[in-house]
């Protein structure tokens, strides 16, 4: 079943994300996942969305997505992510 990782982000000093989103490729392609969004202009239909950027991505499993979201590599560059900006992080089960 896919698993999704969705992270919603209040950039906070934009420097640093940048720095974080110049290397995240580099780390992500060496797992299982499909980068789906990274939407920087989401259109709010309902409600009061006081962030960012959304991303959006799939992961064949629960297992993959944990193996991406704890490697080291990744670990190293979320240094960056977290300085810059506020960030929920969330994994959500697919349906099929």
């Amino acid at each position: 079943m896919s698993v999704y990782i969705i992270a919603q982000l209040k950039f906070t000093a934009r420097e640093r994300y940048d720095r974080y989103q110049q290397r995240f490729f580099g780390v992500f392609r060496n797992f299982k996942g499909k980068l789906l969004v990274a939407d920087e202009h989401p259109v709010v239909l309902e409600g009061d969305w006081p962030r960012d950027k959304v991303v959006i991505m799939e992961f064949p499993d629960a297992e993959a997505a944990r193996e991406f979201q704890e490697s080291p590599e990744y670990q190293e560059i979320a240094v960056d992510r977290k300085a810059g900006a506020d960030a929920v992080v969330m994994t959500v089960r697919g349906l099929k």
